[in-house]
């Protein structure tokens, strides 16, 4: 037997030993032996370079350093899901579905949410490619190496139906066994422990040193498989494929035929979930066609065809010591309790928010009060209720500070806004300071070597009034300041020239005009195409873009009426920054669908539904979300929605096929 052959079969038998033992909880050999397996491979790897392969079981153990992690676009959008809280939540989202799909038996696949760090994997050939975190859904970091470290990860897969190439996507989970071995050698060493599993697994993902995530007893659930030709049509399906070809789906989940069943499945994990090794927030309901998946199709954050209900919230009570008020970027004023530190949902709860004046009168809530704590969502610690059986007397109501805690501006309160806000928008320093943290954050500018603590030690220093100035930073000026060193100086300032290349939609939401979100900056850059006819566009003007209220409208007009802001806009043109699209050519583009509005539906043999979509748009139509009296076509393919067939019908809308729709362009 030769070296190569030897060194392939030592790694065959190093990935199987590892899917028993970290997947399916069966081992077949001893520690000792595997590891002795192990040595001997990396013994003939290392005196064997040519041999390398990096999928081998070996670089499991880490070793490589990631100073930077890449930015990653996804294949597919990574979304989030709505929330439930009661079962009339989910009768109402059963309603909507079935208005689109019409009256047509459905089943569900029920799983388990689980409280972890998101990851998209990539496999190439039964290969990990790649392993890339959810970061804003369209984008994330490069975590490949540190993801090599998990072991319940296969690096090569088994079987050989997987289809060229797709993604899977799960959670990165720390055990609650693991936690606390890790948190009980800290104390040991009189370090401070880890404060949750969760943030400490998605901390883990982001070390440099992937040796020292290899040391963390971390684990991954995968739950979603997606790509081209999956061999399956069903969620519940796609779970069991997942685990023949290696990976650890986890098999709590189940298909239920109706919602009885899945209110079902909801009520027994709400008690048995406590039994479970890792942390789980809820219960996650998929419609398991993906016929119907596709047909049902996406908001703007969300599928349609998912919803999560999530477990009713831990509560705690403890005592309000103080109430102080923070000024955001916007210079919405916002109250915060401060609470005797309390351990709530496995972290230490110091703080929790107020929201407004009206929560504040609605609670009436005073300093001295025992409240009631818990988290939203479990994620954000809010106060619920005042234990008025324990008020002390003599307290007084609490009223609502009527000047800006840092500038002592009065405040002001729009007819029909919740919030108080501090007008004084070009001179409070919370605000200006929140305005270049904005612009400087993942989603808008996302640049390099420059956090928020920076942003706040340039301002203090007097070397940055408003974002337009960061272009303008030499070394020589950064090096002076505090923590500040040549390299990191330098990076600094790279880091702001090298935003100059960010598109125009995330600059234009970097602008931080109010109301406008990456979602709708992205639909206003893509209508007004530059910087210039956005600014002169007229309130009506506005209005007319799809999905553009009132509210939005008047803040996009009131933003280009200052001149600050237009001067600050003239700094960023000329310092390089991109302030109008940057279109992709292509070649058979026309505009033989100008002005025809189409309704993409069912499953189509020539092109997918994305690609069918981008035609229409390549060639100047419009896709329309829904069939309404506005639809000119709806292109039909098999397995049409019946709902939005006899929508169709009833409304006249003309329905054409694929075949149709090519002659059409043709």
């Amino acid at each position: 037997m030769d070296i190569q052959q030897t060194i392939n079969i030592l790694r065959e038998e190093l990935h199987l030993h590892n899917h028993n033992y970290y997947v399916l909880d069966k081992p077949t050999i001893s520690d000792f032996d595997f590891d002795t397996k192990l040595k001997t491979l990396q013994d003939l790897e290392a005196k064997h370079p040519e041999f390398f392969d990096e999928n081998s079981p070996t670089q499991r153990v880490g070793g490589t350093i990631t100073k930077n992690f890449q930015t990653v676009t996804h294949d597919y959008r990574m979304y989030s899901l709505d929330n439930s809280y009661s079962k009339e939540d989910i009768l109402d989202w059963e309603k909507r579905i079935q208005k689109v799909l019409g009256e047509v038996s459905l089943q569900y696949t029920c799983e388990l949410k689980y409280d972890g760090a998101s990851i998209s994997i990539t496999y190439e050939n039964g290969k990990l490619k790649r392993a890339v975190t959810r970061g804003d859904g369209f984008q994330g970091d490069d975590v490949t190496n540190n993801i090599k470290t998990i072991k319940s990860i296969p690096l090569a897969l088994s079987g050989t139906d997987f289809p060229e190439k797709f993604d899977i996507r799960g959670e990165i989970i720390l055990p609650f066994a693991g936690f606390e071995k890790m948190n009980q050698e800290l104390i040991e060493i009189g370090e401070t422990p880890y404060s949750n599993p969760r943030n400490t697994a998605s901390g883990s993902l982001k070390l440099q040193d992937s040796t020292e995530v290899a040391k963390r007893p971390l684990d991954c659930l995968l739950y979603f498989l997606i790509g081209s030709n999956l061999p399956f049509k069903s969620q519940f399906e796609g779970l069991a494929t997942a685990r023949k070809w290696g990976f650890k789906a986890p098999v709590e989940a189940k298909l239920a035929q109706n919602l009885e069943e899945v209110f079902e499945f909801i009520a027994y994990w709400d008690t048995h979930r406590h039994q479970l090794p890792y942390e789980t927030d809820g219960v996650v309901i998929k419609v398991n066609a993906f016929q119907h998946q596709e047909e049902l199709g996406y908001t703007a954050k969300s599928p349609r065809w998912a919803i999560a209900y999530k477990f009713k919230s831990e509560q705690v009570s403890t005592r309000l010591n103080s109430i102080s008020y923070q000024v955001g970027r916007t210079g919405a004023i916002t109250p915060v309790a401060n609470l005797e530190p309390v351990q709530l949902a496995g972290t230490v709860v110091k703080r929790a928010s107020l929201h407004n004046a009206d929560q504040i009168e609605k609670l009436d809530i005073r300093i001295n009060d025992t409240v009631f704590v818990e988290k939203g969502g479990e994620i954000i610690p809010k106060i619920i209720a005042v234990d008025l059986a324990q008020r002390p007397a003599n307290t007084i109501p609490t009223h609502y500070i009527t000047h800006c805690p840092e500038c002592q501006t009065a405040l002001v309160r729009t007819e029909g806004e919740a919030n108080h806000y501090c007008p004084n928008f070009y001179g409070c320093p919370p605000q200006i300071i929140g305005r270049i943290q904005h612009f400087i954050s993942r989603k808008a500018m996302d640049i390099e070597g420059l956090g928020g603590e920076t942003v706040a030690l340039l301002y203090n220093n007097d070397l940055v009034h408003n974002y337009a100035d960061l272009y303008e930073l030499t070394v020589d000026q950064i090096l002076p300041l505090e923590r500040m060193a040549q390299k990191s100086a330098e990076n600094l300032v790279n880091g702001v020239q090298q935003s100059k290349n960010i598109p125009f939609e995330n600059v234009l939401f970097a602008l931080g005009i109010r109301f406008v979100g990456e979602t709708v900056a992205k639909k206003l850059a893509k209508h007004y195409k530059n910087i210039a006819a956005l600014a002169n566009a007229s309130l009506m003007d506005l209005i007319l873009v799809d999905e553009i209220g009132d509210r939005i409208a008047q803040s996009v007009i009131e933003f280009f009426e200052n001149q600050e802001n237009r001067t600050i806009i003239e700094r960023l043109k000329n310092h390089g920054v991109q302030f109008e699209i940057i279109e992709r050519i292509n070649p058979d583009a026309t505009d033989k669908l100008a002005g025809k509005t189409f309704v993409v539906s069912g499953v189509f043999s020539k092109f997918s539904r994305e690609d069918l979509k981008k035609v229409i748009e390549d060639n100047g139509g419009k896709n329309g979300s829904s069939i309404s009296a506005k639809t000119d076509y709806v292109v039909a393919g098999d397995n049409m929605g019946p709902a939005k067939l006899e929508k169709a019908n009833k409304l006249n809308v003309p329905i054409i096929s694929e075949d149709d729709f090519i002659v059409m362009l043709e």
